[in-house]
């Protein structure tokens, strides 16, 4: 999308055991990614806001069915920096009978569904110990909202996990430096070098 800012720096999800990496990663054919593309413009992208209230029209092959043959539901992954790992299962099929596939179109509506209950869920929370702030999820005037959210492309990840990759509308907004504290009587005097502390 024009003026689009950057993706979110997710890692990619990995299963927490070497056993169940190779079980669900390793030993799996991962299927290609599904990426959201603008019909007009040929812009990677759908806005989450519009996906989760069906605005889809602009989508192309937003009628594909995806996930054919597969179980009734999958889980979406998301890896977003300065929260724990969060997971939530979407279904495979609609409420027809008998239940079909559901289309890339639903497919995106569900996965702004997930990332909008990710974001209530998060947003009350403290981000982790050295996570960037302006990553900061919640309701204040620099805080990430859903509104803010491009829907990329979503990529499978393990077994029954697809991990959706998003972009930000607008630029990051610029690092706060920190605020220069004035000298006390031990930095003022020392001539030897700052502590550093590790971590043990």
């Amino acid at each position: 999308m024009d003026n689009a800012g950057p993706f979110v720096p997710q890692p990619m999800y990995k299963p927490h055991t070497t056993s169940d990496r190779k079980r669900y990663v390793e030993e799996v054919l991962l299927e290609a990614p599904l990426y959201f593309i603008s019909e007009h413009s040929q812009q990677y992208g759908i806005l989450l806001k519009d996906a989760l209230h069906f605005r889809t029209k602009k989508l192309r092959d937003r009628d594909q069915v995806v996930f054919e043959g597969r179980g009734p539901s999958v889980s979406i992954r998301l890896e977003w920096p300065g929260y724990r790992q969060w997971s939530r299962q979407i279904p495979t099929k609609d409420f027809r009978s008998p239940p079909q596939p559901i289309t890339l179109a639903k497919l995106a509506k569900n996965v702004a569904k997930c990332v909008q209950r990710f974001m209530l869920d998060r947003k009350s929370q403290p981000m982790e110990e050295d996570a960037d702030p302006r990553w900061k999820i919640g309701d204040g005037p620099n805080d990430i909202k859903l509104e803010d959210l491009i829907l990329v492309s979503i990529h499978h990840v393990s077994l029954g996990s697809w991990q959706p990759q998003l972009r930000l509308v607008r630029p990051l907004r610029p690092r706060q430096n920190h605020i220069q504290m004035p000298p006390t009587p031990m930095t003022a005097t020392s001539t030897t070098a700052p502590m550093h502390f590790s971590r043990v």
